[in-house]
């Protein structure tokens, strides 16, 4: 009588870390191209509007992929989503290293965009599965560390083999092959934390799905997350033009160099507020973006580059700031067979916020400049900031109100526990 032989399952508290690490590196190998496309443009001597639609490519690939297969792990498990994205994340890494001119540039980051969307939701919703009951706070923390930290180190990583490493087209791809080939050797490994479920050919309808009773706070973050998001579409779209027209800093590791400052302060700030009031840390991290990219405007105007870093830091610890308390306001919100979807819906927002305001910058550079671009997409992200933080105000406002008669309406007692803030759910 024949067995069927089954692989061993990795432990929890590890399988949880290795699907951090997979998010970090799927988003890593989305911010590696970032210093090379000024390389593709000398070489192949195309136009600004051209390298727009190379990033509007990526993030309409990514949405797509998002609206679609966001919420699929819900339905068909968290492996299978997941171990199909890899699949797609290696054709990828081999077109950028057989890319030879702008439709194989294209190719690829198409089928990146379309790999991570797909596995956001399956990542986002495994971490919050996997966290350990006892850490509540664990997953919303490392969902929002992981992908700031994964552009971080790609830009930079990628940044220093283009300037210092042979083969600066090809060995950051060929590199990340590899890792890519032992992370999905490794996902049927991993524990599976979502049984299948019918309806899957339902699920697959493009839509952005929020239970219900999440809805009401949804909707007032979601504008905070379009804000933070788009002051890293800010970095990535314009700060290596920046760093080499406005500031004369021509080495290719600068142009890593400057999102590698703004994301790595983000995930430093992600790390020091974890334990923080969601409310609280969205504020100070809308207050610190505003500040930022002011700063930002006004070196760019003397012109200063250690100013400039200055200013990238404190947008950065907004940014992260910003997104760690939005991830830990809506995360608990949803139940195990919800997660998926509500992660992919979270993250529609935050690429719409990072894509749409650095395509319309990226067309705006042809026809206005550089200089006149980033002032105006500066000044329009500080205003967003404010219209955020005066939301998140109002409505902490009215909560309080709306606990002022509950609360007077409790008999006093010396066994009623006192009443504890939202934030600290």
């Amino acid at each position: 009588m024949s067995r069927t032989y089954q692989l061993p399952v990795l432990p929890r508290g590890l399988s949880f870390w290795l699907i951090a690490v997979i998010q970090c590196l799927l988003l890593f190998a989305s911010s590696a191209p970032s210093p090379l496309y000024v390389v593709y443009q000398a070489d192949w001597k195309f136009s600004s509007i051209t390298l727009t639609a190379v990033f509007a490519m990526y993030a309409i690939a990514l949405l797509a992929a998002l609206l679609v297969v966001g919420g699929l792990s819900d339905y068909v498990g968290r492996r299978s989503v997941l171990g199909t994205s890899l699949l797609v994340e290696l054709v990828s890494m081999a077109l950028f290293i057989r890319a030879d001119s702008v439709g194989l540039l294209l190719a690829a980051r198409a089928a990146q965009g379309l790999a991570t969307g797909a596995a956001t939701g399956a990542t986002s919703a495994a971490l919050l599965d996997l966290q350990p009951t006892h850490r509540p706070r664990l997953g919303p923390m490392v969902n929002s560390l992981a992908p700031i930290s994964g552009l971080a180190l790609g830009a930079l990583g990628a940044g220093l083999l283009v300037e210092y490493a042979p083969a600066p087209r090809t060995l950051v791809y060929a590199l990340l092959l590899a890792v890519f080939v032992v992370a999905t050797i490794v996902v049927p490994l991993l524990p599976e934390t979502s049984p299948r479920r019918p309806d899957v050919a339902a699920s697959l309808i493009p839509r952005i799905s929020v239970p219900c009773h999440a809805r009401g706070l949804f909707i007032i973050v979601a504008p905070c997350l379009f804000a933070v998001w788009s002051v890293g579409g800010l970095y990535m779209s314009l700060g290596p033009s920046i760093a080499a027209h406005t500031l004369g800093l021509t080495n290719h590791l600068v142009g890593g160099l400057v999102i590698f400052t703004l994301t790595g302060a983000g995930a430093l700030g992600s790390l020091l507020r974890r334990n923080s009031p969601p409310r609280a840390t969205m504020i100070l991290g809308f207050v610190a973006f505003f500040v930022g990219v002011g700063t930002t405007l006004w070196a760019l105007s003397i012109p200063s580059t250690p100013l400039f870093f200055v200013a990238a830091v404190i947008a950065g610890y907004g940014f992260g700031t910003g997104f760690l308390g939005a991830f830990q306001t809506i995360a608990p919100l949803a139940s195990p067979d919800e997660r998926a979807e509500l992660m992919a819906a979270m993250y529609v927002v935050c690429y719409l916020g990072f894509s749409l305001p650095a395509l319309a910058a990226g067309l705006s550079v042809e026809r206005f400049g550089l200089s006149s671009t980033t002032t105006v997409y500066g000044t329009s992200v500080m205003v967003l900031a404010v219209l955020a933080c005066a939301g998140l105000t109002v409505q902490g406002r009215r909560q309080a109100r709306a606990r002022q008669p509950e609360q007077a309406a409790r008999p006093e007692s010396a066994s009623t526990p006192p009443a504890v803030d939202a934030d600290h759910h």
